[in-house]
């Protein structure tokens, strides 16, 4: 048995590898790096920007964390040698995604011509004419453009202004495979589909929920503020199906005190529900808030509507019902309830164990509920936080990234730039690669990211993107979403600059909603070429005619200035470059109880509880504490006992039920197919099973959430057996 009850977030071991991985680079280029006022290139916390590269909005320094470095020590390697090229593309799909990220960054124009075997380097002329001509002859119907979080706020806009004039609103972004359920769950309950909390909330919160969430390994400053919150008093209770022995103990690399005790205890209470049975467990926390009486009848009142049929559907339920569905007894839910009743000030931070569901709107939308019953939407310290994963992630979708825009925006982009729009309906990422699927695509434009291993149903995502006869990438390194895919159409990758090096500075939005100024200006290799001159130059090809003149808008400072003309909240990004003054979107923060909703209320919402098959497993895939998104870093997770990257990840009960043992191989099926795995005991509820995005991407199937679109990665009906 694997046991991890003595592994500790953090620590010198952390410390140690992130020395190792700045040598390897070079300290004099790490340095530069991470003290450049740019914003950090990892998750949506946000650090970085014109505090500092390692400061954040507080001026709390040094705030940097090994993913800040690894991301660095992607983006500072050499240019792929010239004679990795002579290798067949069969011969590069053979590596693993540690060994592709290990290749170096892609220096130069590459093209795989319709049927070879391998890519060939391109001038930038020669690579940008034949895209723009492959783009024009093509029906814009028949195309789709999707974009990453890594863009910028620039590239972003001008990505989905290019394709709306071009002629299609098939424009989406990553949101759609992680927290496109959270937008739209808080849009059905508060009106708005963010944060309503700023940073500083959290230094003065008494309780920090953290639900469906691993922050350890995806969000490590953030485990920052759950160690002070611990220290002030304060409780952090912890929803999560795994005892993640980082959410258990850490040791925090800047405090001195947590390194020499060892670790700061970070969960003051922890649930393990049974994965696919949170909303069974918000209704139970919901039922012992009312049973207690510690609900805020005045907040109710005076700021909500629905609570009366939210109440009398929670009260129809039995605990009974509600034990045998989550597995928690109602002891355990009445204690966390009444430590909740005790707060003053809550705040609910969530991740992709919410919203990777096709139930995961309704999740999102029953956390709502819970702070909603208490009041703690709409007040200083409290409030809702759905902890993002990419670093602009939230940007992109706040400037137009996605297949619908508010008619009034739409109108402001139509009115700025003297042209009409498409005014149909455009696809989600799911609809798209299915129409993919069904050879009805014939081009795409992916910028950033790896589409292929976010997808799905690994055959499904194959056969699709083979299927689209014509795709241009933008990217620093190559991925196996580069090499897997392919099909038999042609392919262009385009090199483009990383955040830092970018030729003029750019914008980003944290998970906060906060907008940081990056300045750019590092040269490392001088044939890439940033995101938004690319798109500038295929615009004024694809489109000579257009009243947008695409070269000079890519410039960045007329990008911000029609920005901040069209997208609401974003006005102050015009002078951004010449004040120097970062800042808030306007309205979004909520310090009062102002919801964004029809009738200024917020809304409670029914939530029913998914059916779930008697004595079946459930699969969640997970990240490792080397990975990063679908990027590979190390092959081993050293927080959970070194498992490899095919670890099955079972309770203790199911192994035995299965006479399995630790490191056998094991076979797990699903409906949409199979995975062979190595079994490890863990601390899991019985029924419940984990295994590694994207490997563990075989067995997920293309369902999605009808409302959010989201497929659900976290809830995967398997079996596991010997092989």
């Amino acid at each position: 048995m694997t046991d991890t009850s003595q592994i500790v977030g953090g620590g010198p071991k952390k410390v140690l590898y992130t020395l190792a991985t700045i040598n390897r680079i070079g300290v004099g280029k790490a340095a530069k790096a991470l003290t450049a006022k740019n914003t950090c290139k990892a998750c949506a916390y946000g650090m970085g920007g014109q505090h500092g590269g390692m400061t954040n909005e507080l001026d709390e320094f040094p705030s940097v964390c090994n993913k800040s470095v690894q991301a660095q020590s992607t983006d500072i390697q050499p240019p792929i040698p010239e004679g990795i090229f002579a290798h067949t593309i069969s011969e590069l799909a053979e590596l693993t995604g540690r060994e592709m990220e290990r290749l170096g960054r892609l220096g130069v124009p590459l093209f795989r011509r319709a049927g070879a075997d391998r890519f060939e380097p391109l001038s930038w002329d020669d690579a940008l004419d034949h895209a723009a001509h492959r783009l024009a002859e093509t029906d814009p119907h028949r195309t789709f453009f999707y974009s990453s979080g890594r863009s910028s706020n620039e590239a972003g806009f001008l990505f989905q202004l290019l394709a709306r004039a071009y002629g299609t609103n098939n424009v989406n972004n990553c949101s759609y495979y992680c927290h496109q359920a959270t937008s739209e769950g808080l849009a059905t309950t508060i009106g708005k589909g963010t944060a309503t909390i700023e940073l500083e909330d959290l230094t003065g919160a008494d309780l920090i929920f953290v639900i469906g969430a691993n922050p350890s390994s995806n969000h490590p400053r953030f485990i920052h503020m759950l160690k002070n919150c611990r220290e002030r008093g304060g409780q952090v209770i912890v929803i999560n199906p795994a005892k993640e022995p980082g959410l258990v103990k850490f040791a925090v690399p800047k405090s001195p005190l947590s390194m020499l005790k060892g670790g700061s205890d970070i969960a003051s209470d922890y649930l393990q529900p049974r994965i696919g049975s949170d909303i069974a467990l918000l209704r139970g926390l919901a039922k012992a808030v009312l049973d207690q009486g510690t609900e805020d009848r005045a907040f109710v009142a005076q700021h909500s509507d629905g609570f009366e049929p939210f109440v009398a559907d929670i009260q129809a339920q039995s605990w009974e019902d509600i034990e045998d569905i989550c597995g928690l007894s109602r002891e355990e839910i009445s204690r966390v309830a009444a430590a909740y009743g005790r707060s003053k000030h809550a705040v609910f931070a969530w991740g992709m164990g919410m919203t990777h569901h096709v139930h995961g709107v309704a999740n999102v939308e029953a956390i709502a509920n819970l702070a909603l019953l208490r009041g703690m939407i709409g007040k200083r310290f409290a409030g809702l936080l759905p902890l993002r994963g990419h670093s602009n992630v939230q940007g992109i979708g706040t400037i137009g990234v996605k297949p619908v825009l508010a008619r009034d925006v739409l109108k402001r982009m139509e009115q700025v730039f003297g042209v009409s729009f498409p005014e149909e309906k455009g696809l989600d990422t799911m609809a798209c690669l299915k129409r993919a699927e069904a050879g009805e695509v014939d081009a795409a434009v992916i910028m950033g990211g790896n589409l292929w291993a976010a997808t799905p149903d690994t055959a499904f995502a194959t056969r699709a993107m083979g299927a689209i006869g014509f795709k241009l990438f933008l990217t620093t390194t190559l991925n196996q979403g580069h090499v897997h895919g392919l099909g038999e159409g042609e392919v262009m990758i385009l090199p483009v600059t990383a955040r830092d090096e970018e030729w003029e500075p750019t914008t980003q939005e944290s998970m906060f909603n906060y907008v940081r100024l990056s300045d750019g200006g590092i040269e490392r290799i001088g044939t890439v070429r940033p995101e938004s001159w690319i798109l500038g130059q295929l615009g004024k090809r694809m489109l000579p005619d257009s009243k947008i003149d695409f070269n000079a808008f890519s410039g960045h400072a007329k990008l911000r200035d029609a920005i901040a003309a069209i997208v609401p909240g974003m006005e102050e990004l015009a002078d951004i470059d010449v004040a120097k003054r970062e800042f808030h979107i306007r309205n979004r923060v909520m310090h009062a109880p102002s919801f964004s909703t029809s009738d200024g209320k917020a809304h409670f919402v029914v939530t029913p509880v998914p059916e779930r098959g008697k004595g079946q497993l459930m699969l969640a895939t997970v990240r490792s504490e080397g990975q990063f998104n679908s990027i590979i870093y190390e092959e081993t997770d050293s927080y959970r006992g070194k498992a490899g990257r095919h670890a099955v990840f079972l309770s203790a009960s199911d192994m035995v039920e299965r006479d399995l043992e630790d490191g056998q191989q094991v076979k797990v099926s699903s409906d949409a197919g199979v995975m062979l795995g190595v079994a490890t005991t863990f601390d899991l509820p019985k029924g419940s099973v984990m295994a590694y995005y994207p490997e563990a991407n075989v067995l997920v199937g293309t369902a999605v959430d009808p409302r959010s679109k989201t497929p659900a990665f976290k809830s995967v009906a398997v079996t596991v057996s010997k092989i």
